[in-house]
């Protein structure tokens, strides 16, 4: 494999859902034409980043969940058959009790092959509405070009490093991460160290405009170049891609030659870990600072 190309798909949502699906399989349409391998959704794509308030009315708002049986899913996994080219789809999907903050990656034959809920919701604010995912996921990605290891988190898991260090020791090469937040420098900096101490590419979808104010982007995951055995490389920037604020897609292209010769000959990811120390990362006990009310484990 040469070239994984990506589609971040910078747009602005609705809370109407027809609205949205017609939006969807427009911009995925436009995607395909300039031959992306994956388009990706932000975060929340069928309902819009709109979650209600805690003490608001959320019956409505819970009314539009979906699961892969829905029309609005289904139609997006006909459209990846039909146009040869995988959708990373995001969407309020249902489940017992709370609904879930759910991605699903349908594969160029229309499968779905990776099926992922949000795991560290922000339960400080209006996310304590939804029900947490409880594990991360990797999938073998078919693309024309070649097979992909992908693996995929959402919005505020890239703030926890564990979140990507999983995905990598599960084997991703890239991941990806549906968005709806504004990507200042700090953020834009976790994610960069998150590409470059798992040596993992990161393709950021975010909402445009005034919702998120959009800057989508991605990281390669090679931070040096040249380098190998007893030779030092050469400090690189990781960013190969970034938008500005309005809607467009973005194209992110990854060298995965490239970034499997890296991986194979670098220090980072899993190769110098001493796991056998980090036991005290297994503990559920918090003591302050960090002691919140709301917080569910």
């Amino acid at each position: 494999m040469h070239i994984f190309t990506t589609a971040l798909l910078q747009l602005r949502g609705s809370n109407i859902q027809q609205e949205n699906l017609n939006k969807g399989i427009d911009f995925c349409r436009q995607a395909k034409s300039i031959d992306a391998n994956i388009a990706v959704f932000p975060e929340l794509w069928n309902v819009g980043y709109n979650i209600p308030s805690r003490n608001s009315n959320k019956d409505e708002w819970m009314k539009q969940a979906i699961n892969m049986k829905d029309d609005f899913f289904m139609q997006f996994q006909s459209l990846a058959k039909e146009i040869d080219m995988a959708i990373a789809l995001t969407y309020l999907e249902k489940w017992d009790g709370l609904p879930r903050n759910s991605v699903s990656v349908i594969d160029r034959f229309g499968e779905v092959v990776l099926t992922y809920a949000k795991v560290h919701t922000c339960d400080f604010d209006k996310e304590a509405l939804l029900t947490p995912g409880d594990d991360f996921f990797v999938c073998d990605l078919n693309t024309k070009s070649g097979n992909v290891k992908l693996g995929a988190m959402i919005c505020y898991d890239r703030e926890f490093p564990e979140s990507a260090r999983i995905l990598m020791l599960k084997g991703a090469e890239v991941i990806i991460v549906p968005n709806a937040c504004e990507m200042e420098m700090n953020r834009k900096a976790q994610l960069q160290a998150r590409a470059y101490e798992n040596m993992t590419a990161m393709a950021l979808a975010n909402y445009a405009g005034n919702e998120c104010k959009g800057h989508s982007m991605a990281f390669d995951g090679i931070a040096f170049e040249g380098g190998g055995e007893s030779v030092d490389g050469v400090s690189r920037d990781m960013l190969i891609t970034e938008a500005g604020e309005d809607e467009e897609i973005v194209i992110a292209k990854i060298d995965m030659n490239k970034l499997r010769d890296y991986r194979q000959k670098e220090t980072w990811g899993n190769a110098y870990r001493k796991p056998s120390v980090y036991k005290i990362l297994l503990s559920d006990e918090v003591n302050e600072p960090f002691k919140r009310k709301d917080a569910r484990r």
